[in-house]
């Protein structure tokens, strides 16, 4: 057998195991009642039981629920955090930042409790066996909902490294909501762990989908019977799940489907159509509807069909609606599988940012300065490059914290430098956007979400380093990037104080919000923790700085008056030579 982990995409792995006999063999093993067959162990729990056949090259745990059947048409939903609160922590691995909580079935969650220390058991046997043996785990109904939910007990433990398992559902009935599929799709390994095998005649599958508001979401990859199509794409499958839900009565029952039967047909066609990769391998720009109205019609969705008492379902709308989610899925792809390209194009876009940044002090100005006027072509080629930056790193943070909190504390830590350089040199740029246009107030009132977490990553890793990550070397001081990447934002502040006490009446507020700016301004100095680029002479600073000198006087005392009012001291700063006292 070819390993799973070889595959990272869902449609490939489905049509592998489609052409592989792996459905046929998992099914026999949930079907199997071969009591002198040495290769398989029984095993009975509560409500549940389970067999493990370990007679071919890989490891089949397969669950059959044994509760009564009137139990699994139940659609409530138990949050994380409810579980939590009751020291049930399997799932809690999945929370993150943007996801604290998820929901997940109750009647499955309940039986896979109920059987908490058979499982623990079960995971220790299999931790314990040979780890090159790769494991299905497979169930059918509510079976392959337990199946499902022991694999996700497993995801925290699973890498691209690794022998993972492949969870293979028939029949299954969705197992968690939108924010469970978010948790899981959030990791293409994770998410191409799963395998749901579902017959377009079974009401199970669709049995909690009663229109698209529907609280429970899938996940992982879907093959739709009877033609073999498969989706990676959640929001197409639940589009096919409220169109099948719409075309078969649902008092029809929990029919029987002969799995074992659909399985063997697969077999025979060798493998599954995925439209996205259909859409990916050809240039014909219809290829993609024509092949979602073609597979449709082999789900017996057709235009004009008859539902009953009930209108005519709009085949042609749904068709639309599946060719519009599956291209901004196959763009999403693309996106997501190009990283080298994507990050090679902002390393060229940074260096172009280091050279704008020694052009215009050249031009003594500095950057933040002539992007902010807007006099010259370079700083108009430089909205570009600042739009496509903050673009890339607003969705790396998002990825970033949608990931799973050990996982995500890692990629914050890999990502950690390049991000720091990105807002230290970009957000000045943000800044000079915000009050070219008259704003106030940019800290509070405008900075955006993603540069506050590229900080928050910053300071956390500040608390366990071993040495300051923000502290700056005197020798290399012509050089940097200003720590604070909202120093332009409090600069343009106190511009707008001196401003303001020209005409208020009440001038001992502001004077003290400005005798705070001075104190803070000398810190970084003292730290070296700011560019020399701020004493140029076209500088905002030094506007603020003979805008202050005004108001106090020149007899004004203080440690940064006395430091600016110090051409030598200035010039011993930019090289690293003067010492603060």
């Amino acid at each position: 057998m070819t390993n799973p982990k070889l595959f990272s995409s869902g449609i490939e792995l489905a049509s592998f195991v489609t052409s592989s006999r792996i459905l046929c063999k998992s099914w026999n093993t949930i079907s199997s009642s071969e009591p002198d067959n040495e290769d398989i162990v029984s095993y009975n729990g509560i409500g549940l039981s389970w067999k493990v056949d370990s007679g071919s090259d890989f490891t089949i745990i397969a669950f059959n629920a044994t509760v009564d059947s009137s139990n699994v048409e139940s659609a409530d939903l138990v949050s994380s955090s409810e579980l939590k609160e009751e020291n049930f922590l399997d799932f809690e691995f999945l929370c993150s930042r943007s996801i604290p909580n998820f929901s997940l079935n109750e009647t499955a969650v309940s039986l896979f409790r109920r059987n908490y220390q058979e499982f623990d058991r079960l995971k220790s046997q299999i931790n314990s066996s040979n780890p090159r043996t790769s494991m299905i785990v497979t169930g059918h109904g509510l079976g392959g909902s337990i199946a499902s939910l022991f694999i996700i007990s497993l995801l925290h433990s699973i890498g691209s490294g690794k022998n993972r398992p492949l969870c293979i559902t028939f029949g299954s009935p969705l197992v968690g909501d939108r924010r469970l599929n978010k948790a899981i799709s959030r990791s293409s390994i994770w998410n191409s762990c799963f395998i749901h095998v579902v017959s377009h005649k079974d009401p199970l599958p669709r049995l909690f989908i009663t229109n698209q508001t529907s609280s429970y979401m899938p996940f992982g990859t879907f093959i739709m019977c009877s033609d073999a199509t498969s989706f990676e794409n959640p929001d197409s499958i639940l589009e096919i799940f409220v169109a099948l839900a719409s075309v078969h009565d649902k008092n029809q029952g929990l029919e029987s489907v002969d799995y074992g039967n659909i399985v063997k047909n697969l077999y025979l066609k060798a493998t599954c159509i995925g439209f996205s990769t259909q859409a990916e391998n050809t240039t014909e720009p219809d290829s993609l509807a024509t092949g979602i109205s073609l597979q449709l019609r082999a789900l017996g969705l057709t235009p004009n069909m008859q539902v009953g008492q009930q209108e005519n379902i709009d085949i042609n709308a749904l068709e639309r609606k599946l060719t519009e989610l599956e291209e901004k899925f196959i763009l999403q792809k693309k996106i997501l599988f190009e990283p080298s390209k994507k990050l090679n194009d902002i390393k060229i876009q940074m260096a172009y940012l280091e050279w704008y940044k020694k052009e215009t002090k050249n031009l003594q100005i500095g950057y933040y300065d002539s992007y902010k006027n807007m006099n010259t072509p370079f700083d108009h080629d430089v909205v570009e490059f600042h739009r496509k930056l903050t673009s890339y790193w607003e969705k790396m943070v998002e990825e970033v914290e949608m990931k799973p909190q050990k996982e995500g504390a890692a990629f914050r830590t890999r990502w950690l430098y390049g991000g720091t350089t990105y807002r230290r040199m970009v957000e000045p740029l943000a800044i000079a956007d915000f009050y070219r246009e008259g704003g106030k107030d940019y800290v509070n009132n405008k900075r955006s979400k993603h540069f506050k977490q590229l900080d928050e990553w910053l300071m956390e890793e500040s608390k366990t380093a071993k040495s300051d990550i923000n502290r700056t070397s005197r020798k290399n001081v012509e050089a940097i990037l200003t720590i604070d990447s909202c120093f332009w934002a409090h600069v343009e502040e106190a511009l707008l104080l001196c401003r303001e006490l020209k005409v208020v009446k009440e001038k001992e507020e502001i004077l003290k919000k400005l005798f705070e700016f001075e104190e803070y301004v000398y810190q970084l100095l003292k730290d070296y923790a700011v560019s020399p680029d701020i004493f140029l002479p076209q500088s905002r600073y030094i506007r603020w700085c003979n805008e202050y000198k005004a108001i106090k006087g020149s007899s004004y005392t203080s440690s940064l008056a006395n430091f600016m009012n110090d051409g030598t001291k200035i010039k011993q700063y930019a090289i690293g030579a003067y010492d603060f006292p």
